[in-house]
């Protein structure tokens, strides 16, 4: 394989746009691959898992767990953290990029928690976002995975994967976002935003895309693919 093809897939422009007839096989062809589409992020709470969300931003979740795994035991309650300070948040949180501006918003949010919403995670949008360091991203992904809503958090993955699909294409996170709740079957809704991140993490990667081991290779739209049937 040359590496002038390697170079340029990272970049791939959009595909042409998936025909609405192969929508629900892509789906479906995705559930009889991923059997559990289930964040990576390890949780036992619905405040854990917003902290976790907070923490993985321009992070892997390794990354996280591996942090989370020492954290939790000591503190996994916005008193608890808010109680370690954020000195002593960071000593947890430390081999986690932007660990400085992380520890800063997870105290501000376990205090606004505590404070405004009775130590609850809150289950829509618009108190979710009045948190510290919560996007509409980290929010999508919380009201997601937490709570069952029907909504699409578009990482680096899903956006790479919607567009060299042809599944939903567009030049901005929200357009894909808001083409990929369209397109989305309602029975797929839900585990959509998993099926696609884990399709994008381990077979659909960036520049190395494994089309030979694809499950939506009939389905996928992207014009190369044949050159890299052999991963």
């Amino acid at each position: 394989m040359s590496k002038t093809v390697k170079h340029k897939t990272a970049d791939t422009p959009p595909s042409r746009r998936m025909p609405n007839r192969d929508v629900r096989p892509f789906f479906e062809k995705l559930a009889e691959t991923i059997k559990e589409p289930v964040t990576e992020l390890n949780y036992a709470s619905n405040f854990e898992l917003l902290v976790a969300v907070i923490l993985s931003a321009q992070a892997t979740d390794v990354s996280v767990n591996i942090a989370t795994q020492k954290l939790y035991p000591v503190a996994n309650t916005p008193e608890a953290i808010l109680a370690l300070g954020e000195d002593g948040l960071k000593s947890y949180i430390k081999n986690i990029g932007l660990y400085n501006a992380k520890a800063k918003n997870v105290i501000k949010t376990c205090r606004d928690l505590i404070e405004k919403f009775d130590s609850t995670v809150p289950n829509n949008r618009k108190d979710l976002e009045s948190l510290a360091g919560v996007g509409r991203k980290t929010a999508n992904v919380v009201l997601n995975t937490a709570f069952g809503q029907p909504t699409m958090a578009v990482d680096t993955h899903i956006f790479r994967v919607g567009n060299r699909t042809g599944l939903a294409t567009g030049k901005t996170v929200l357009i894909v976002e808001n083409k990929l709740v369209e397109r989305i079957p309602e029975d797929y809704i839900v585990d959509a935003h998993h099926y696609l991140i884990l399709h994008g993490r381990y077979t659909c990667q960036a520049r190395t895309p494994k089309c030979g081991a694809c499950p939506v290779y009939d389905e996928c739209m992207f014009k190369d693919k044949t050159k890299f049937l052999e991963l």
